[in-house]
């Protein structure tokens, strides 16, 4: 059976300007789709961009994706220049030193749920009644390792978003799979991405070198979009060799 062809398609993907969404934007150029890569952050798109050198096949948008009026404006603009969003990758996210329980102020709390779960709904909530008109789809969440087991590394903040992430599309997933509509969450384990720099505890460069890189959670995403319309991987759990999955 073959699989999915990714020829023009299109992908919007948050978080794009680094880390996995930028690795994954890499991905997908080289497979000829048109990719969107969004952040808040107009310059590191801007560097992102002259990285990828991906000529008109490349937009990049700079919008909060936790701020629902900006996504639906982003969408609206997306629609009007390129058509429907074919793949989302709800790949935003973010997380703080200050993430004990003790640390967490009511804004802090806000925040990091608004950064990570907010941000997935938002995206979903505007691409979907494209997705649904055409009777295709696919939904990428970035969850992670947290969203399965929740620790004191991630902070409880950061693991409950995470957590909702991880309900939320595997309950899309069932009400909408009828409508030719496909969601996956991907459970990353830790990732050599610049959240490392928000840990209360600095990385050394010897753990940086055992565990994931972007790359590698790339690779994972394009294997689940190039999959066959019939075939569909609900949760997909990927992590460094060194750690136990327990």
């Amino acid at each position: 059976m073959s699989g999915n062809n990714l020829h023009n398609k299109l992908i919007l993907i948050t978080g794009g300007g680094s880390g996995i969404g930028l690795a994954s934007a890499k991905r997908f150029l080289g497979e000829q789709a048109r990719v969107v890569i969004v952040g808040r952050d107009k310059e590191k798109l801007n560097e992102a961009a002259r990285f990828l050198n991906g000529g008109d096949r490349l937009m990049w948008h700079a919008a909060d994706a936790a701020d629902i009026n900006q996504v639906l404006n982003l969408v609206n603009s997306i629609h009007a220049a390129c058509g429907p969003v074919d793949i989302l990758v709800n790949n935003a996210g973010a997380n703080i030193k200050e993430r004990t329980i003790r640390e967490l102020t009511p804004e802090r709390w806000r925040y990091l749920i608004g950064a990570n779960l907010d941000s997935a709904y938002n995206c979903i909530h505007a691409v979907l009644p494209q997705m649904v008109q055409r009777q295709s789809g696919l939904i990428i969440n970035i969850s992670s390792i947290s969203g399965k087991r929740a620790n004191p590394l991630g902070g409880p903040a950061y693991a409950a978003a995470k957590f909702g992430m991880a309900a939320l599309g595997i309950a899309l997933g069932a009400e909408e799979k009828d409508n030719g509509i496909r969601v996956c969450n991907i459970y990353p384990g830790e990732v050599d991405t610049p959240i490392l720099k928000n840990r209360p505890k600095p990385v050394t460069e010897q753990h940086r070198q055992s565990i994931l890189k972007p790359e590698h959670v790339a690779e994972a995403v394009l294997f689940i979009a190039k999959l066959p319309p019939q075939a569909t991987v609900p949760e997909l759990v990927i992590t460094p060799a060194s750690q136990a999955y327990i």
